[in-house]
């Protein structure tokens, strides 16, 4: 038998409840981390997601306030005036943009039908595409763009010179004055301008077909045959101009009366309430577009 070596020389044994595995404590700080990265992310999910329903309850009682205050009568000069400068000055860039968007879906269709001998189907394309997306989404982009900013930008800069407590100092309602002929106004322009719209997004998606060589006429008749004879499509369309309006209303103006900080905060506003009344379009429009077109 092998003799056992002496005591000496025998290597150390690792006593019990001695030092930790160097691996363990890795993997235990590792496991800290990820519980306070999950523990903070959850603080912030929850503080965004009540931001946003504040928010939006916000908008609903403007809406709701301003909807009241229509009842007892506008003033029309506001109105008209309040529907020129969203409606009329607004027009040129918005039929700019959806000309040269009609032109584009058709360049990028048309050469595909060509070759595969469907050309007769381009103007349906871009005739259902323009009365039932393009045109109402691009219509509402710009005019939030162009008129609910100088709405952000007019309110903001009355709340911060305090112009808005010298109407309330009057028993002026700010909501009656201000943003009740502008709701109003946006209501009525924004199925105006996206009539206008879808007419010269069509026309400019033709005059690319027409240089491809497909005929006007059978661009006309492909567009008949996928349209419903009923105008249903272009209703539906002008249906979303009109929640899209509401928005870029309600939002600009809701932007405007929280302005402060002087013109640093009304810039602040401004750019605000362009963002979200962009992002509040793009989301109203999906449902809306599941409520109509779904089937």
């Amino acid at each position: 038998m092998a003799k056992e070596p002496p005591s000496s020389q025998r290597p150390p044994r690792a006593e019990e409840g001695g030092r930790d595995n160097p691996v363990e404590e890795v993997a235990g700080e590792v496991l800290d981390a990820v519980e306070e990265a999950g523990e903070l992310s959850a603080r912030i999910a929850r503080g965004t997601i009540v931001t946003i329903l504040v928010y939006l309850g916000e908008i609903g009682v403007l809406l709701g306030q301003t909807l009241r205050s229509m009842r007892h009568g506008l003033h029309v000069g506001d109105v008209a005036r309040q529907m020129a400068v969203i409606g009329v000055d607004s027009l040129p860039i918005a039929l700019l943009t959806t000309a040269f968007s009609g032109a584009v879906l058709a360049l990028y269709s048309v050469r595909t039908f060509v070759e595969y001998g469907a050309a007769g189907f381009v103007g349906g394309l871009v005739g259902l595409s323009m009365v039932r997306e393009t045109g109402p989404i691009l219509t509402g982009v710009v005019l939030s763009a162009r008129s609910g900013s100088a709405m952000t930008a007019e309110i903001g800069s009355m709340k911060v010179t305090e112009q808005i407590d010298a109407l309330r100092s009057m028993a002026v309602s700010p909501i009656a004055y201000l943003v009740a002929p502008r709701l109003l106004a946006c209501l009525i322009m924004l199925p105006v301008v996206c009539i206008f719209a879808n007419v010269v997004g069509i026309l400019g998606g033709g005059v690319v077909a027409a240089g491809f060589g497909v005929p006007w006429r059978a661009f006309g008749d492909s567009m008949r045959l996928f349209l419903e004879t009923s105008g249903a499509d272009i209703f539906k369309g002008l249906v979303k101009t009109f929640v899209f309006g509401a928005i870029i209303a309600v939002v600009g103006c809701r932007e405007g009366l929280q302005s402060e900080g002087g013109a640093t905060g009304v810039g602040q506003s401004t750019t605000r309430s362009v963002v979200v009344s962009i992002v509040l379009i793009f989301i109203a429009n999906f449902f809306l577009t599941f409520l109509m077109f779904s089937d």
